[in-house]
């Protein structure tokens, strides 16, 4: 499958956020989360379901697919490694580490988040 755009990425990583179990989540939801409009949500959503990641029925809620939960939780997975990294490693702003995250998320390599993760095990073991 052909990378997705970081926006696309963040439409995944929103719904996963918003139904972690499983569940829906709503267009108006996704739309208020990435501070959108629904209209920009719903053209996502249609494009996310082309590719397979998601299933959507007009007005009702959009569930992740196995594949499209895999990219979410990886997604979700570096921009927490990331804000924890800045945030706890490097003492930024837990606003600003959470923006740059997820800016960031979309770019970095896997095993740059392994070794951030592995970084701050260690440190933890070490205190």
């Amino acid at each position: 499958m052909e990378k997705l755009t970081f926006t696309m990425e963040n439409y995944l990583e929103a719904i996963y956020e918003l139904a972690p179990d499983g569940s829906g989540a709503r267009v108006s939801d996704i739309a208020q989360r990435l501070k959108v409009t629904k209209a920009s949500t719903n053209s996502a959503m249609s494009t996310l379901s082309e590719k397979g990641l998601i299933t959507n029925e007009k007005y009702k809620e959009v569930f992740l697919t196995p594949e499209g939960l895999k990219l979410a939780k990886l997604t979700a997975n570096k921009h927490h490694v990331i804000r924890q990294f800045l945030s706890k490693i490097l003492n930024v702003a837990s606003s600003v580490a959470d923006e740059d995250a997820c800016a960031i998320e979309h770019v970095i390599s896997s095993d740059s988040v392994a070794a951030m993760e592995k970084f701050m095990e260690d440190m933890h073991k070490n205190k």
